[in-house]
């Protein structure tokens, strides 16, 4: 047999008798590469495969170790096996389904007879600990798919036997099966040499689910938890989790009295007049934006035949997330509340006739959209059925298709900067398996994101199979301040969809020709991005951007009209305002606003209104006395208008703050005098 060639990754080749495994090229290496090895990446697929697979001829490899990036990921697969374990240890009457990795952890579904309970997790934990300490090996095996499915049904384990059916109608004639111990399970891997690799785990939550998401399948109990490669990193994520919690835009949100959910329409939120406020500047902002950078802001229908969805792909790729409705006429036409505003740009466009010389056209639109979540995966804001995007298409040729993904790359980050989110990464979303037009013209569009990107400079990541299913699309994943990454901002080339509608421009040439579209979005749905700033920014908006600017406390009802007076001077500069004349102790008076997180508190007594001044409260609980008012107000109206992100006064250093301490008992003495 002729020798089998392994490339590494620093083009050393190494040559072997047979295809060895993963395994076998690092125990070429070394011993202490062999002990650490925990999978490999080959050909510049970034999918990890188990050390135990077998290397064909002329693969290139990189060896992932207990070091690499991507150790965490096989430690958690092995964990969600140990997990599984555990719970049917204690209880083997229950049934195992499935347990994915996920961001930040893996979770495991059970099919049980028994509703577990938080103690139930600390059990779970604990007996987790005890096969790990058994340091029990990991055999993989390979099984003819019909013993397997035999054996699982032996076993009662009607969720495997179904998945391994799936397996076969694909082709599958094998499948893998993990051993630790007398256990087992269906897996693909990869997974580490021993539960005893496992250092650190936590089991986290409880939640219900649907088996394959379906609410007319079995529901079952899933069990959310993580492991780490070591037990300072484990630790390092549940502080972060602990202040998650803190941040959770939903129990932010209730405080603050920015939305409402109402089981009448579930999925849907009701802003407030707060949240009506911050909803609206953001909007507001926007429209500046799309004013200076030559967007047009159109308005479109709500509902719409589902004839232009049949044109633009969506009937067929998207009908089980679109709402539909019998419009009832002479033909009873089936109607779609409108699920994207893609389709509906294309009309506008098409209906008239366009020179290259007017291209790029530029379509914004703030239109609310409807889609069809499924209950158990709604969350607040985050994840919703009614929604409005900052939604822009643009027409273009392909000589500017460049230029525009350029120009849109300077916006965002102008954007996220103006926000105080200075963190993201980029990645480039390839074609799925399921899409629209030829593999001639996907190359084209993931070349061009690709070439756009490079151009740039900026670096990005490949996330395969990720695309839309009329183009490829570039991500941006915004990671916020504790650390956790949120897909935002993206740019899409689409020539599906002008193929689809027939779009047209004449060319200089005097001939038809076609536009290249690009769909793009910098905040994307509106709601979930509130969801995701609160906890970003822990409900302390910018003050351009909060609810209550403002709130103006006196110390005695002697300083009521002063008071009353600011509050008119403030709100004839559209500054947002609140004059809390409420016959109580300061004290309580500044923990309310506080509790608001309003970003300026003016505290009135008889020295203010006697000299004409202000005493400036800041909510991280800093003073800067004795203000001039005309001051104070410009300051406050300029930081609005400039959409600063901290107060200029925030500036002021620390000296003279036991003076502006004394200042502030002075005032509450006062009261109490009174």
């Amino acid at each position: 047999m002729a020798a089998v060639k392994i490339t590494l990754p620093d083009n050393t080749v190494l040559e072997f008798d047979q295809e060895p495994t993963v395994l076998d090229v690092a125990s070429r290496i070394g011993a202490g590469l062999a002990k650490a090895t925990l999978g490999a990446k080959i050909n510049g697929d970034p999918e990890v495969i188990d050390f135990r697979h077998k290397l064909k001829d002329g693969t290139r490899l990189e060896i992932v170790t207990t070091k690499s990036p991507e150790a965490t990921e096989v430690i958690r697969h092995s964990a969600a096996h140990v997990m599984a374990e555990a719970v049917q240890e204690l209880w083997p009457d229950v049934k195992v389904t499935i347990g994915p990795v996920i961001d930040n952890g893996f979770y495991y579904d059970f099919d049980s007879p028994r509703h577990f309970t938080p103690e139930d997790l600390e059990r779970i934990e604990k007996k987790m600990g005890e096969i790990v300490a058994r340091d029990i090996p990991l055999i993989r095996e390979d099984w003819d798919a019909d013993k397997a499915i035999q054996t699982f049904v032996d076993m009662g384990e009607v969720y495997k036997k179904e998945i391994i059916e799936d397996l076969k109608t694909k082709g599958e004639k094998t499948v893998g099966i993990y051993k630790q111990g007398k256990w087992f399970d269906l897996c693909r891997g990869p997974h580490v040499k021993s539960t005893g690799q496992i250092k650190a785990f936590k089991v986290l939550s409880l939640a219900g689910a649907y088996w394959r998401g379906d609410e007319k399948r079995p529901q079952l109990q899933r069990i959310y938890a993580t492991a780490f490669a070591d037990k300072k990193e484990l630790q390092e994520y549940l502080t972060r989790i602990e202040e998650a919690k803190k941040r959770d835009h939903r129990k932010l949100g209730k405080e603050l009295g920015l939305f409402q959910f109402h089981a009448v329409s579930p999925g849907a939120p009701f802003f407030t007049g707060k949240g009506s406020i911050v909803y609206n500047e953001l909007v507001n902002y926007i429209r500046e934006e799309y004013f200076e950078t030559g967007y047009q802001e159109v308005i479109t229908p709500q509902v719409f035949n589902v004839d232009l969805y049949k044109t633009s792909g969506h009937y067929a790729n998207y009908r089980d997330n679109m709402y539909m409705t019998a419009v009832v006429e002479k033909d009873e036409q089936e109607s779609s509340l409108k699920p994207m505003n893609c389709p509906g740009h294309c009309l506008m466009f098409g209906a008239e006739r366009h020179s290259y010389r007017e291209l790029p056209v530029r379509l914004a639109d703030f239109g609310r959209l409807h889609r069809f979540e499924r209950s158990g995966v709604m969350h607040g804001l985050t994840r919703v059925r009614s929604f409005c995007q900052d939604d822009a298409h643009i027409f273009c040729t392909h000589e500017q298709m460049q230029g525009e993904i350029r120009d849109f790359m300077s916006l965002t980050e102008r954007v996220y900067k103006k926000l105080g989110m200075p963190n993201f990464r980029v990645f480039v979303a390839t074609r799925p398996e399921n899409r629209m037009g030829t593999d001639e013209i996907w190359d084209k569009a993931e070349g061009a994101l690709k070439d756009a990107l490079t151009g740039l400079n900026i670096p990005f990541q490949i996330s395969p199979g990720e695309g839309a299913f009329y183009g490829p699309k570039v991500e941006i994943h915004f990671v916020d301040a504790i650390g956790r990454s949120w897909q935002l901002g993206t740019i899409q080339i689409d020539y599906n969809l002008p193929n689809a509608f027939n779009l047209e421009y004449v060319g200089e040439d005097n001939t038809a020709h076609r536009p290249v579209m690009l769909h793009r979005a910098i905040l994307g749905s509106l709601e979930r991005f509130i969801g995701i700033y609160i906890e970003h920014c822990a409900g302390h908006f910018p003050t351009w951007l909060a609810p209550q600017q403002i709130a103006i406390l006196n110390v005695t009802d002697r300083q009521a009209a002063y008071c009353e007076e600011l509050l008119k001077t403030f709100r004839a500069k559209g500054v947002r305002a609140h004059f809390d004349a409420r016959s109580e102790k300061l004290g309580f008076k500044i923990r309310e606003a506080q509790l608001q997180k309003t970003p300026y508190m003016l505290i009135i007594g008889d020295n203010e209104v006697e000299n004409r001044m202000v005493s400036v409260r800041l909510r991280n609980g800093q003073t800067v006395n004795n203000l001039p008012v005309d001051q104070f107000v410009q300051t406050v109206v300029t930081e609005i208008r400039e959409r600063q992100l901290t107060s200029p006064l925030a500036t002021e250093t620390s000296a003279g703050a036991d003076s502006q301490k004394a200042d502030m008992n002075g005032k509450m003495n006062q009261e109490a005098r009174n």
